[in-house]
């Protein structure tokens, strides 16, 4: 935050007019220059290029969606610092500061993005704006369990045994639901060692032990596991294939974290960075990027919700999500990492 209907018919006009832009030679589409973007692998890859890419050679610029997620980001820019790989940066609150501590991103000059106005002031971030929110909580198959009521459950409950699927701390899903575990079985959202007891007790669950969040999201659809943490935009996206899933917010509350682009130090392509920001935040992307399969919670104030983003989060919850302490997560990750995969090696 700050120091937090696309009708059938237009995407149509929309998906031909980028036809017909993308049959011009490069340079009379870029002539403004190309922006390189960092962007989550996934969802994210796929539906900032369909609805990003036309606006900016609209508007003369070119666009490179670069997948990595954010850990990997901060680590290709700190190899670097002065020639980054990046113009732009996708990052949630905690990699945001771990940037700012090692100076590789720098504040935005608002001015010089015209949809600016239409974010609400806690979406208006110094250092670059707030594109979403991603509200985390647990994915589940109807059809192979019961519907968890929160974390506990998951341990508890032996109708989830063997059946769930955990990642390991680099992952901000992980680390948002581990601190809600630690709160739970233990003294306080930075309590780790009563987590990983808890995995010590329950060994299945090491089991089901998997390097990120897409990994899972293949084995939820080949049925070799029931359960996960995500976020909404994870389950909007299984429901586009076709398959039973469905979202749950933890009855301790559902963690919930904002998605700011950052503009590097040093980009090269300034003009074609601000114009890739501006877009992100424009109606006309974010109506389309509420739709299936992104369904990403509009930070444009003038992008209505639709009745399934509603039925996950209202703009009134919002507040109400749990939204974990990045500074006391930043403090000791490294350690919870080592120690996780540690017990994960056995």
């Amino acid at each position: 935050m700050k120091n937090f209907n696309i009708t059938r018919r237009h995407f149509g006009m929309l998906a031909a007019g980028a036809a017909a832009v993308a049959a011009l030679p490069f340079s009379a589409r870029a002539a403004g220059g190309t922006a390189v973007a960092a962007t989550f692998p996934g969802n994210w890859e796929d539906g900032y290029r369909k609805a990003l890419t036309p606006i900016l050679q609209q508007e003369g610029y070119g666009l490179t969606i670069a997948p990595a997620m954010a850990q990997d980001q901060l680590a290709k820019v700190m190899a670097s610092p002065g020639n980054p790989p990046y113009d732009t940066l996708l990052m949630s609150p905690g990699q945001m500061a771990t940037a700012i501590e090692n100076d590789l991103i720098q504040k935005i000059d608002p001015s010089r993005l015209k949809n600016w106005g239409m974010l609400a002031p806690a979406f208006q971030g110094e250092y670059g704006p707030t594109v979403t929110i991603e509200v985390n909580g647990i994915a589940y198959n109807p059809d192979m369990v019961p519907k968890p009521k929160g974390y506990r459950d998951l341990f508890e409950n032996p109708a989830y045994k063997g059946k769930v699927s955990w990642t390991g701390f680099a992952s901000n899903t992980a680390v948002m639901a581990y601190s809600q575990i630690a709160r739970i079985f233990g003294s306080g959202p930075t309590d780790m060692d009563a987590v990983f007891k808890l995995f010590r007790d329950n060994p299945e669950h090491l089991k089901g032990v998997v390097d990120s969040t897409n990994h899972q999201m293949t084995l939820f659809q080949q049925g070799e596991i029931s359960v996960f943490m995500c976020s909404t935009g994870n389950v909007a996206r299984l429901k586009s294939l076709g398959m039973k899933a469905e979202f749950v917010q933890p009855e301790t509350g559902s963690p919930a974290a904002p998605v700011n682009i950052h503009l590097t130090k040093g980009a090269k392509n300034l003009d074609a960075a601000y114009a890739y920001m501006d877009a992100a935040i424009s109606k006309a992307a974010q109506d389309m990027l509420k739709m299936p399969p992104t369904e990403m919670f509009p930070t444009n104030k003038d992008v209505a919700l639709t009745p399934s983003i509603e039925a996950y989060v209202t703009r009134d919850q919002l507040a109400n999500m749990v939204y974990p302490d990045w500074a006391a997560i930043n403090k000791n990750r490294a350690d919870w990492i080592r120690k996780f995969d540690a017990l994960v090696a056995g």
